[in-house]
C-alpha cells in the first residue's frame, strides 16, 4: 500500500513540516496530522515524555525506542518504504 509523501526541501532553517496543526491540542494531533503509523507514534510517545514519568525511567523509554524502531526498520525492509 503506497502513501503519497510530500517530500518538501529546506534551507536548514525553520520549515514548513515543522509547523504545528492550528488545532493540535496535545501530541496525538500531531501523531494523526502526521498520518504516523503505530510505531512511529509510540515512539513520538516515549521521545516527548522521556524520563518525566515516574512508572517510565530514561532506560525503560530509550528500550521502548529503540524497540519500536527495530520493528520500523524491519517492517520497512520487509514491504518497503512506502
Amino acid at each position: 500500500m503506497a502513501h503519497d509523501l510530500k517530500k518538501e526541501a529546506s534551507d536548514g532553517t525553520s520549515a514548513d513540516y515543522y509547523k504545528l496543526p492550528e488545532d493540535a491540542t496535545q501530541l496525538q494531533d500531531l501523531i494523526s496530522a502526521k498520518n504516523m503509523n503505530a510505531q512511529i507514534g509510540e515512539i513520538v510517545r516515549a521521545c516527548y515524555r522521556y524520563g518525566e514519568v515516574e512508572h517510565s525511567p530514561r532506560l525503560r523509554d530509550a528500550k521502548k525506542i529503540k524497540f519500536y524502531i527495530e520493528a520500523e526498520i524491519a517492517r520497512l525492509e520487509e514491504y518497503g518504504d512506502c
